[in-house]
């Protein structure tokens, strides 16, 4: 299964915006990679905080797609989305070690990328991709970094 040599607890900070031209508003991060169901899953638990909303959390579960080197993953968040996680697909290996995405909403995309190029820090990444056909001078077509965490081991 994917992300098993960084499994453990990790800490230290998350960056969010909602649109485009939001600067990140910085808050304290936690992290914990696990394994499960024999190692079959690999769950990837989170923490952050919304600047106007307070603490949040979200999880992210990952297993082996049906096709080799893919990946199917369901995630949820306290904040993002309410109360139905979503389904993501994506694959596993190179410089990010888990590549995830789902489309949603008239065109949208949401991907989550976990990078673990670095032994010492692993960096979990969202991003919301704008649709060409709704983009405009304030929104441009393509993805925009949402959430830009970055964590050590704790």
């Amino acid at each position: 299964m994917v992300l098993t040599d960084v499994t453990g607890s990790w800490a230290g900070t998350s960056g969010f915006r909602l649109m485009p031209a939001d600067p990140l508003a910085e808050s304290p991060a936690t992290a914990t990679v696990a394994t499960a169901a024999g190692g079959h899953l690999t769950t990837v638990s989170y923490s952050w905080a919304h600047p106007d909303d307070g603490p949040q959390d979200g999880l992210v579960v990952i297993a082996a797609g049906e096709q080799p080197g893919s990946l199917v993953a369901w995630w949820g968040d306290s904040w993002h989305q309410q109360p139905t996680p979503m389904t993501l697909t994506g694959t596993a290996g190179g410089a990010a070690a888990v590549e995830l995405s789902a489309g949603y909403g008239g065109g949208w995309e949401w991907r989550i990328t976990v990078d673990t190029a670095d032994p010492a820090t692993l960096r979990l990444r969202m991003a919301n991709v704008v649709p060409a056909d709704q983009a405009g001078a304030d929104m441009p077509a393509g993805p925009y970094p949402v959430m830009v965490t970055d964590v050590r081991r704790a």
